[in-house]
């Protein structure tokens, strides 16, 4: 049993350090009591804890320590980290490399890579591909080697890694600062009203969806961490919108928290029920379009395309822009054509 380490920003998911299901004969038993039959060297104590900290899961559910454990219940312990005693291995794989020098690096991360092995995904993640390619790279808080920040398996776009324990040190300041710069494109469900604005909102897991984050509100408007995102129209499409996003924060998923949050899910996002139809006709012709734009782009439209900071080592701010993957340019090609010709559906 281990306590969470400080997180970065913006993962996919939280991992799973255990799993049991329990046997067809269970009898009834307190799940902090069932998993310490299971567990070697757990405590009571860290297994209590576990529970207290909403990282003890049956069926899916957050559950405390007096919950009934029966016949069939599959019971997991999650967490925000990876198992500390997963080993990395070096992994060949090819590196989009946008910028380098001795001090760090910029690589623009296709979709479908995930940034660090976690549950289900211990290879063919940027980290193992990174240490391959370079050596003694700076191991942050979470003990990942070269990352100072991360985006979600399905995103594509740029990411800067230190090479450096001084870089290491700067560039995450900065990013705790607030003072550097990162710029997203999405494509995202409905007519967005305004031509820019700002969305403000504590983000923290959802209450009763572990994959997912959430917006709090009212009573519970302090839960969460803070969480700003700047966003401006770039193209309407009728019932999509093509808009640029800045984030002043960088949490979980914040991009596609605070979209949902306004009522404009990012388009294909699964996760987050954009993988539905939200906005549109009923009409068949429209219905096999919008397929046709989820096969061209199996994933949420979200590109990290610019990255700004001040360099570790020289103070010169450097910015790099990424071009949108074509699976994304793909998509919103076939928009701007059923825009101009909407009649026709």
């Amino acid at each position: 049993m281990q306590e969470n380490p400080q997180e970065l920003p913006e993962t996919d998911d939280l991992y799973e350090h255990h799993k049991f299901v329990a046997a067809k004969g269970q009898e009834p038993l307190r799940v902090d009591k069932f998993l310490m039959n299971f567990i070697e060297n757990a405590t009571r104590n860290k297994v209590q804890q576990a529970a207290k900290n909403g990282n003890v899961y049956v069926n899916g559910e957050v559950v405390k320590q007096n919950y009934k454990v029966k016949a069939g219940d599959e019971v997991q312990v999650m967490f925000e980290h990876p198992p500390y005693e997963f080993l990395l291995t070096p992994e060949n794989i090819p590196l989009d490399v946008v910028y380098e020098d001795d001090t760090l690096l910029v690589v623009n991360k296709p979709a479908g890579m995930v940034v660090h092995p976690g549950h289900g995904n211990y290879s063919g993640t940027l980290i193992n591909a990174l240490i391959y390619h370079f050596e003694n790279l700076p191991h942050n808080s979470s003990d990942r080697p070269g990352l100072v920040h991360r985006i979600d398996k399905d995103t594509s776009g740029l990411l800067v890694v230190a090479k450096t324990e001084e870089a290491m040190t700067h560039l995450a300041k900065q990013f705790f600062n607030k003072t550097s710069e990162r710029e997203y494109v999405a494509l995202v469900w409905g007519n967005v009203e305004e031509e820019e604005g700002t969305i403000e909102g504590n983000i923290g897991r959802h209450p009763k969806n572990r994959l997912q984050n959430t917006v709090f509100e009212g009573d519970e408007a302090d839960k969460g961490k803070p969480a700003v995102t700047h966003y401006k129209v770039l193209e309407r499409f009728g019932y999509v919108t093509l808009i640029s996003c800045k984030l002043e924060t960088g949490r979980t998923h914040q991009i596609r928290v605070h979209c949902k949050h306004i009522g404009h899910t990012l388009f294909n996002d699964e996760r987050y029920g954009g993988e539905k139809i939200l906005k549109g006709t009923s009409f068949t012709k429209y219905r096999q379009f919008v397929d046709n734009c989820f096969k061209i782009l199996p994933r949420q439209a979200l590109h990290a395309k610019t990255l700004g900071f001040e360099h570790p080592k020289t103070k010169e701010w450097m910015s790099f822009s990424s071009e949108l993957p074509e699976d994304i340019e793909q998509c919103i090609a076939r928009w701007r054509n059923y825009a101009k010709n909407q009649k026709d559906y």
